[in-house]
């Protein structure tokens, strides 16, 4: 019966966080205690930690992003987006940690686990695609041993992003994050036009408004 009124609910958790009503809907979301309620106070700490958090805020709600999602796993060891929102978490965290606290908790092979067992439990998680793409950007960025000894590849970065953009146009996240990718290698008029299609897109949640902002400064700084 749990379960049911869980289930029934959990919209109303999702609604707080497109409203970007954070705390809000990671309170609810624990309460409620079913795996989707559970991920969606997940996503709830982690935009606030995001979007919202004071710096010295930030690293304790990645935490309780991460516990959150570990829950939901728990509870449905088969739900993609408890392993996606603990990826998401845990991505967050290890760059709090910095790189040889991160590597020695051996964080990056767990983000790379928990976003690998989302796409094989939900082949077109584009959220997936994206963060697993930014996994391997990221790693190769600090070194080439460090890269080597993760198992991270650069050539998987583009087709991951690529995919992730075929399969939600409208994600305005994908197009950012692409974007800081493509700059990054130096392909400025690629990266602006990522840029501007993300601020063309509607913005249909609070999540949204805030992507579209950091595009704003990333355009501006292109410029």
């Amino acid at each position: 019966m749990v379960w049911v009124v869980g289930q029934a609910q959990a919209p109303q958790v999702s609604a707080l966080v497109d409203a970007g009503r954070f705390q809000e809907a990671y309170e609810l979301g624990l309460k409620l205690g079913t795996p989707e309620a559970l991920a969606l106070a997940a996503k709830g700490a982690s935009f606030y930690a995001l979007y919202q958090a004071k710096p010295e805020e930030k690293r304790t709600w990645f935490e309780k992003a991460e516990k959150a999602a570990s829950q939901a796993i728990a509870k449905a060891p088969d739900y993609p987006e408890g392993y996606f929102e603990r990826a998401r978490a845990l991505g967050r965290l290890s760059q709090f940690k910095g790189i040889l606290e991160a590597l020695a908790e051996g964080l990056a092979p767990r983000i790379r686990g928990d976003l690998e067992k989302t796409l094989k439990l939900k082949p077109d998680h584009a959220g997936a695609m994206v963060a697993l793409a930014l996994w391997h950007f990221e790693l190769v960025q600090k070194g080439w041993l460090v890269a080597a000894t993760q198992g991270a590849d650069g050539s998987r970065v583009e087709p991951l992003m690529k995919k992730a953009i075929e399969l939600e146009p409208d994600g305005i996240i994908h197009r950012v994050e692409y974007a800081r990718v493509l700059a990054a290698w130096g392909k400025k008029e690629e990266a602006r036009k990522q840029l501007e299609k993300a601020l063309s897109l509607p913005a249909k949640t609070a999540a949204d408004r805030y992507d579209q902002e950091r595009a704003r400064q990333e355009l501006a700084k292109l410029k």
